[in-house]
């Protein structure tokens, strides 16, 4: 778990910036399936998706997932083993996440329109919903995590050092 807000920003910026490049991917492929475009397109939804997700992980959906962790989810046994506590946020953060990012993608398509927009939101939600988890609990959160550990194991590095240098 990031300790600071400079351990934040760089947690949030791996996971979010693979998770959003993935599900970018992911859904521009099933709108448009494979042609000439795709990698274009994919490049092109990129920047604003990954805008939207920081700000939405840092300011909305990530304070939310941990207060609703911590209240009501997390107990005492998992207190004792910390992995269970960062699955328990991820989990929540996917759904919290894949709620908003939803409502995003088809904004940005202009799908908000119409009669059928709760059955487009629908499967949106559920078709991101079973790429997002097991992306996020498999492959994303591992990769962003392992980035947070070296960074936290390098800090406390440099901060024994300093420790020594300043005792002799």
């Amino acid at each position: 778990m990031p300790r600071n807000l400079k351990e934040e920003v760089v947690f949030t910026a791996v996971m979010a910036g693979l998770m959003v490049f993935v599900m970018t991917a992911y859904n521009v492929t099933l709108a448009q399936g494979f042609s000439n475009g795709l990698v274009m397109a994919i490049l092109s939804g990129y920047p604003l998706g990954l805008f939207v997700a920081i700000i939405l992980d840092l300011l909305v959906v990530g304070p939310i997932a941990k207060q609703l962790a911590f209240k009501y989810i997390i107990n005492d046994y998992m207190r004792k083993r910390i992995v269970l506590i960062g699955i328990t946020i991820s989990v929540l953060m996917v759904l919290g996440m894949v709620t908003c990012m939803s409502l995003f993608g088809i904004a940005v398509e202009g799908e908000l329109s119409g009669s059928h927009v709760l059955a487009t939101y629908g499967h949106t939600w559920i078709f991101n919903l079973i790429v997002a988890l097991p992306l996020q609990l498999i492959i994303v959160g591992p990769i962003a995590r392992g980035v947070l550990g070296k960074m936290q194991r390098a800090t406390a590095n440099t901060e024994s050092a300093a420790a020594m240098n300043e005792e002799d």
